[in-house]
């Protein structure tokens, strides 16, 4: 009797699985992104500036508002490191990557609801952020050439890397939080 508790204890129901896997593919598009920033966020800086000097402005000006197309990929590696953490807990039946999940998914939505629409906006979000800052220079800037000129250099697939993110984040989280909740995880991770 000891030993069947002890074996259908050990086998991870489909809905851990599937809340697993949702955890670690959602590290892809965050690493391609990391990635992509890392290796062509330069490039796209010094294009960005390169169009806005060509616009007949200082090319300071974009530093000076906090537009870098090299900027700091640091928090989309905590939240990968986060993630895959969480994966590896929730395969192994730890209570504890149960719970965190419970805590970080929901967070990650609200970041992807949040965040990631600017990544895939971002023409429309500088458009309305330039006007509406009653800055003069800023206005004066063609956006849609600015960020032509440095998703020019930018990886063509980033844009659906960017697309996986939102619907990984948002939709792929919720239906973790839905999976782990389910009487077959419930089971999984009581413990022994």
């Amino acid at each position: 009797m000891t030993h069947h508790v002890h074996t259908q204890r050990k086998r991870r129901p489909r809905s851990v699985i599937v809340a697993a896997t949702l955890q670690l593919l959602t590290v892809v598009p965050f690493l391609l992104g990391t990635f992509s920033v890392l290796a062509y966020g330069a490039g796209a800086q010094a294009a960005a500036e390169a169009e806005i000097a060509r616009q007949g402005l200082p090319t300071a000006i974009l530093a000076q508002h906090g537009i870098n197309f090299g900027g700091s990929e640091t928090l989309a590696i905590v939240l990968a490191l986060i993630l895959a953490s969480l994966a590896l807990l929730n395969l192994a039946g730890k209570r504890a990557g149960r719970i965190l999940s419970w805590i970080f998914q929901p967070i990650l939505v609200a970041l992807g609801v949040i965040i990631i629409p600017g990544q895939l906006f971002t023409a429309q979000f500088l458009k309305s952020s330039f006007k509406n800052s009653g800055n003069s220079m800023l206005a004066r800037i063609d956006v849609q050439a600015l960020i032509d000129a440095a998703t020019h250099v930018m990886p063509g697939w980033l844009p659906y890397v960017t697309v996986a993110k939102l619907i990984l984040t948002t939709l792929g989280s919720l239906l973790v939080i839905i999976l782990l909740a389910v009487p077959s995880a419930r089971a999984y991770f009581r413990k022994a």
